[in-house]
């Protein structure tokens, strides 16, 4: 019989036995940790800005065209899109939730790659973002000047320049996102009386801005081929972009027939400002900037946590003096104690069968043998749980709860069964191991089968 390779052989099965629970031991640092399983479909955001245009021209030039090329894109269950007064459009597309999310933003990346032709010149010049749907935060923080000598728009690109890009290459970092952001932006003012008056538009305005404020390449002096007397070859720079109020200010956006020049300090003003004001944010009682920071899909929760906030705080100790930062919620705490709670009650679980065991068998030796079962099964569990990409979390663990009993049925059976042997007479114990097992082989294997038929409907759940 099969079984009587194993009884022969304690040293192999004892050595099979180890090679579970090392492989299981292993799987479980590289598992993602999370309070629950990754059951939301996958969604792919397609984000862009039309510049200036209200929410039906978004609506008409925009978004309709891109939803028309992501149409049909495989896997999709639905689209969702919302176009803003403030020139945004943005479309979500939500995946079958077997549908691979890397897979899914190339297929939408094309599509849109199709649409680009039909769309506005200002929405290809801004471009757009096709992004995979973030998970939850793992936690934010709030920034902020105790004394107030440092402002939203300092503290946002003090952000944006020495610490968002910084976290992003925390391993298992899915994104970093700045709540409250004012970005430095050079904003023109402009008075509509003072341009009337001098039969101008803000159109006038912005086509002047977008022939004056340019990058040129003015070559060189001196390039071969070139006469024989020419001794330097010097390259031109030439001012390009423009950088200074100032130099925004003298934009010229007309000419009179006398040789007069219009300038935009002329019909209005230009500073250096924030992109948009449409949002303050507040902590503790301060002006401050706030940072948020996902999680890439499969990635260890708690493991990302504690790794972002070591290189939040170390990239702390270089602020500007005052400056200071506090975390404003954590959602790894919940994460945590519930993975605690619930291996809490996994060991009390453990706990309570041996205990039945012993008072059942009243023999500490018979009770350690069906014991020993009870690591070698749940540790081995997780290399199932890596191989089919699950996750450990609270409905996993709670699975592992409800099994360890069903464990070490099988070894109860077993050890009774040798134990009546050796008492009746066959006292070599390999051999009443034996004879046992040629008894209550097809039982043990019968019952293994009934158990697990009994999850069968459960795993073919979608």
């Amino acid at each position: 019989m099969f079984v009587d390779f194993f009884i022969q052989r304690p040293v192999f099965a004892t050595v099979c036995a180890l090679l579970i629970i090392l492989g299981g031991a292993i799987a479980i640092p590289s598992l993602p940790i999370a309070q629950f399983p990754q059951l939301a479909p996958p969604q792919v955001v397609v984000s862009s800005g039309y510049i200036g245009a209200n929410a039906q021209a978004v609506e008409s030039a925009v978004t309709i065209p891109l939803e028309q090329a992501i149409n049909g894109v495989p896997g999709m269950k639905y689209i969702s899109s919302s176009s803003g007064n403030d020139g945004t459009s943005q479309i979500t597309v939500t995946f079958d939730v077997t549908r691979d999310v890397d897979l899914a933003s190339v297929d939408v990346q094309n599509r849109v790659s199709q649409a680009l032709g039909r769309l506005p010149n200002a929405v290809k010049n801004t471009g757009i973002i096709i992004t995979k749907q973030a998970a939850g935060f793992v936690f934010g923080a709030g920034v902020y000047s105790e004394s107030g000598q440092y402002d939203s728009l300092f503290l946002s690109n003090y952000l944006d320049v020495y610490v968002r890009d910084a976290m992003k290459r925390v391993s298992g970092v899915g994104d970093v996102f700045i709540f409250g952001e004012r970005k430095y932006a050079m904003r023109l003012w402009l008075d509509p009386s003072r341009l009337a008056q001098r039969g101008l538009t803000a159109t006038t305005v912005l086509n002047a801005l977008e022939e004056q404020n340019v990058q040129v390449a003015s070559g060189q002096v001196g390039q071969p081929p070139s006469n024989q007397g020419q001794s330097y070859q010097i390259s031109v720079r030439a001012i390009g972009r423009l950088t200074e109020p100032s130099e925004f200010e003298n934009i010229i956006l007309k000419t009179g027939t006398d040789g007069t020049l219009v300038r935009i300090k002329d019909v209005g003003r230009a500073e250096l400002g924030a992109e948009d004001y449409g949002s303050i944010l507040r902590f503790n009682g301060h002006d401050a900037v706030g940072i948020g920071v996902t999680q890439l899909p499969g990635a260890n929760a708690l493991d990302v946590d504690k790794a972002a906030k070591a290189e939040l705080a170390r990239l702390s100790e270089n602020f500007p003096p005052g400056l200071k930062y506090a975390v404003a919620f954590d959602t790894t705490t919940v994460i945590g104690e519930s993975i605690r709670e619930v291996l809490f009650t996994l060991l009390e679980a453990i706990g309570l069968v041996i205990l039945v065991i012993f008072l059942f068998l009243q023999d500490w030796r018979s009770t350690f043998i069906p014991a020993v079962t009870i690591p070698v099964s749940l540790i081995g569990t997780f290399i199932f749980v890596k191989v089919l990409g699950f996750s450990i979390n609270t409905l996993t663990l709670f699975g592992i709860t409800l099994a360890t009993g069903l464990v070490v049925d099988d070894a109860i059976v077993v050890i009774e069964n040798v134990e009546r042997h050796i008492v009746e007479g066959i006292t070599e114990p390999h051999n009443a191991a034996s004879v046992a097992m040629k008894e209550v082989a097809g039982a043990v294997v019968a019952t293994s089968l009934v158990l697990v038929s009994v999850f069968v409907p459960v795993a073919l759940f979608p």
